[in-house]
């Protein structure tokens, strides 16, 4: 079992931009289709914020991917 200090090292990354840019979406389009704001697509993709399960299962379905394929840690 891993200390509790390992799961701090555990940060989640994306590759919402990359995922993004394949489907020729704006972040704006993307929030859209979403139900979130342009800034929380852009503070997802730079790492600021970390998505709730539900907005990060919303946003695979919008771009036809896999959560794995998307997010990392």
């Amino acid at each position: 079992m891993k200390k509790d200090t390992d799961n701090e090292k555990l940060i989640l990354k994306n590759k919402l931009k990359l995922a993004r840019a394949e489907k020729n979406l704006s972040q704006q389009e993307l929030a859209s289709q979403v139900g979130a704001s342009r800034q929380t697509i852009s503070a997802i993709e730079t790492g600021q914020f970390n998505p709730s399960a539900k907005l990060a299962l919303i946003l695979c379905i919008a771009l036809d991917k896999k959560f794995e394929e998307i997010f990392y840690f």
